[in-house]
């Protein structure tokens, strides 16, 4: 007959023995973990080689794109002034479309070295105080020589409201001409208006509207993503990297704030950025 000493005995025996199955697991578990923290290592590393890699390409290449648009785009200039003799009306156009080309590619060239900077870090935010009515008098003058059809008014509403900001003002310029140039492209009629409104907690929210094609909702939750263009036929038309807008929210995040869009296809947009009016909580 087995005593109770002897049953205690065998239980503390067994116990123990699942204890140590249970140690020698849990040793093995710990290696597994060990060794897929070591491969989750090499793998962030790996991760940043590439994106270092890739900046490094797309910084490399801009730069050396840069020198030869300048040349061409300096070439038609003077083509188009008449320096070396005027020019017959086809060799105008065409030269034209030469220059005109050659700032879209300078634009895509300029969105890349920026796309290249920011995913490297080596984007600096350079805040100052600035006037509403000052930004928007540049902008204003910047688009000018674009509007020129008549068949669209572009609009700066009044700012009368809206106090000094302390911001990185080039960057919000930025992010701004990149909506106005998007409403200006997608819209044949109508109007491009462009305005500023103060909003809860201390912010200001940039909005520009159109009334151009608008987009079509299933398009618009991947609309500020990289290398995102709409598969329409104005857009296969007009060229572009699909950048902008990418830019734009990453810009947006940079000074504190966040970018959005709001759209009804066939009656327009309607692009909006919203930033503190302090950045990094500056005082007043």
């Amino acid at each position: 007959m087995t005593t109770e000493p002897e049953l205690l005995r065998a239980q503390v025996a067994r116990l123990q023995s699942e204890l140590s199955i249970m140690e020698a697991e849990l040793a093995e578990t710990n290696k597994g973990v060990v060794a897929l923290y070591a491969e989750l290592d090499d793998n962030a590393v790996q991760l940043r080689e590439a994106a270092d890699l890739k900046s490094r390409f797309l910084s490399y290449m801009s730069h050396e794109f840069r020198t030869p648009l300048a040349s061409i785009t300096s070439i038609a200039d003077i083509l188009i002034s008449g320096l070396d003799g005027p020019l017959t009306s086809e060799q105008n156009r065409q030269v034209q479309f030469v220059r005109g080309s050659v700032r879209e590619l300078t634009e895509m060239v300029d969105d890349l070295l920026d796309l290249a900077k920011v995913d490297a870090g080596r984007i600096s935010i350079s805040p100052e105080w600035f006037e509403m009515v000052d930004l928007f008098s540049a902008l204003r003058g910047m688009f000018k020589p674009i509007v020129t059809s008549g068949a669209v008014s572009l609009i700066f509403e009044e700012t009368n409201a809206i106090p000094r900001i302390y911001t990185d003002d080039k960057k919000l310029s930025q992010i701004l001409r990149n909506f106005i140039s998007n409403a200006l492209k997608f819209t044949s009629a109508g109007e491009v208006r462009v305005s500023a409104a103060l909003v809860s907690d201390g912010r200001v929210e940039f909005a520009v509207s159109d009334t151009g094609i608008g987009i079509a909702k299933e398009h618009l939750p991947a609309l500020f993503n990289d290398f995102v263009q709409i598969d329409t036929r104005i857009q296969k038309r007009l060229r572009g990297t699909g950048l902008g807008l990418s830019l734009a929210r990453k810009f947006a995040e940079l000074l504190g704030g966040h970018v959005g869009v709001t759209s009804e296809e066939g009656r327009g947009s309607r692009f909006y950025v919203v930033i503190p009016t302090h950045y990094a909580d500056q005082p007043k």
